[in-house]
């Protein structure tokens, strides 16, 4: 019935481990088209089903229990991101865009049966146990993956802060698995990092995009044309392993650094109001009588010479801002082949507290790209020689069971990038290459990263040609 359930719109990977990413203006759902008439074989082939379950199963089962597992099949059946929320996820997602959240710190899919580590969280028990992209999980304490569902697989991994739980791994490379103890945690993340890395260079990166993520960048802009004293002559955007979240928060991203009205993302679907286009105006990033924080920008961000970093861990809204910025000639993406999440899924509560996640439409490009299963391809194809997980294991939406099919037909494996030199880099005056390693505590950013130094060599000849 029009104006009974509310709707939230997502633009982050499934799966977060944390809660899961929305919106957070709701809207009363638009009238749909009138329905079809009911499929009655197949309701009837149902009602057997189920009858036979509740007489002839070997224990009995509530009746609960199997329309909640029935209307799972039925979501998780469509696409690898469409799902039945119960009433702990639900409460779960209108948390997470907060920044605080309880859990291992990691975003995970399915993949064969087993939980797959899209990317750990910086900052996170799971980033400092040493999970890395494409890992598998097979094992959560003593109980098998296999025959789970995602959500299922969630609920086990998240617990009381200070609990411990033993996943076990399989890893490409790896002989045999492993078994790695985590200390479950409050996770608290600030999703927007910055530094000067050198004179008249910054550096921000941006972790997911939060509610808060569009004040926070600004600050941290600001932050960085004070410490430099005068205009910034390159800017590094760091969106390696982003997997997205808000889609506000990714067009208020783009319109930090777009001008004002410049379309940066639109989307398609069959009901009318999964249509829309957003443009760099506030309206489309602000919330409700929230003050426009894009107002306080420092002179010279719509101008600076840009590059984004992106890799095969940049998703959904990450890959929103990567194609606005390179369809409107802002940036230079530079990196690997993006993910290719490039579908919108809208939340419907359903009123008692639980709520589907489904598929409702596909994102678009300025320039009218699909992004779906196919992702950003850079402009400068560059490797990075310490996380080869990365390129090797094609952790992308094209691999997932029953991903939605680019509409363009031009759905691929990502282009053979650029090479980069053997892992650790460059030698040093001794002959011995810099090791791996990650990052410290209240370290933003390497300064052996092999990608960032590229991005900043690009910006210094850029500064050359200009001052020319």
């Amino acid at each position: 019935m029009a104006g009974q359930y509310g709707k939230v719109i997502l633009a982050g990977f499934a799966g977060l481990l944390a809660g899961f990413a929305l919106t957070l203006n709701f809207s009363a759902q638009a009238e749909k088209e009138a329905a079809a008439p009911l499929p009655v074989k197949e309701l009837r082939a149902f009602t057997d089903v189920f009858a036979r379950i509740k007489s002839d199963y070997v224990e009995p089962v509530e009746d609960k229990k199997l329309i909640t597992e029935a209307i799972n099949g039925m979501l998780s059946g469509l696409d690898p991101h469409s799902a039945y929320l119960d009433a702990e996820a639900f409460k779960d997602l209108r948390v997470g865009t907060q920044g605080e959240f309880g859990g291992l710190g990691i975003e995970v899919g399915m993949e064969d049966g087993f939980v797959k580590v899209v990317a750990p969280i910086e900052d996170t028990p799971a980033h400092r146990a040493g999970l890395k992209t494409g890992d598998l999980i097979i094992k959560l304490d003593d109980t098998p993956v296999k025959g789970m569902n995602l959500n299922d697989a969630v609920k086990r991994m998240r617990g009381k802060p200070g609990t411990q739980i033993s996943l076990t791994i399989l890893r490409k490379g790896t002989n045999r698995p492993f078994v790695v103890s985590i200390t479950r945690a409050v996770i608290k993340i600030r999703s927007v990092k910055h530094k000067l890395v050198e004179p008249g260079y910054g550096y921000v990166r941006i972790t997911q995009f939060q509610e808060h993520t569009g004040d926070l960048l600004v600050e941290a802009l600001q932050s960085l044309y004070k410490e430099n004293k005068v205009p910034l002559k390159g800017l590094v955007l760091d969106l390696r392993n982003d997997p997205g979240g808000l889609l506000n928060g990714a067009v208020a991203v783009s319109a930090a650094f777009l001008k004002s009205d410049s379309l940066v993302v639109y989307t398609e679907g069959r009901a009318e109001d999964s249509k829309m286009r957003l443009t760099a105006s506030r309206e489309n990033y602000l919330r409700p009588m929230q003050a426009d924080f894009l107002k306080n920008l420092p002179d010279g961000v719509k101008t600076v010479p840009m590059v984004v970093l992106v890799n095969g861990g940049s998703a959904s809204a990450s890959e929103i801002v990567a194609g606005a910025l390179q369809d409107h000639k802002r940036a230079v993406v530079m990196g690997t082949q993006t993910f290719g999440k490039g579908s919108v899924q809208t939340i419907l509560p359903l009123g008692n507290d639980t709520a589907i996640k489904l598929t409702t439409a596909r994102y678009f490009t300025p320039s009218g790209r699909s992004i779906q299963a196919k992702g950003i391809e850079p402009d400068i194809k560059v490797e990075d020689p310490d996380s080869p997980a990365d390129e090797d294991l094609g952790v992308r939406e094209a691999d997932l069971a029953k991903h939605l099919q680019n509409t363009q037909g031009d759905e691929s494996k990502p282009a053979e990038p650029a090479k980069a030199p053997e892992k650790g880099g460059k030698e040093d005056k001794n002959g011995k290459k810099p090791e791996a390693r990650p990052l410290e505590p209240g370290e933003v950013v390497s300064k052996n990263d092999y990608q960032v130094n590229q991005a900043l060599n690009l910006l210094k000849g850029i500064s050359i040609i200009q001052g020319k």
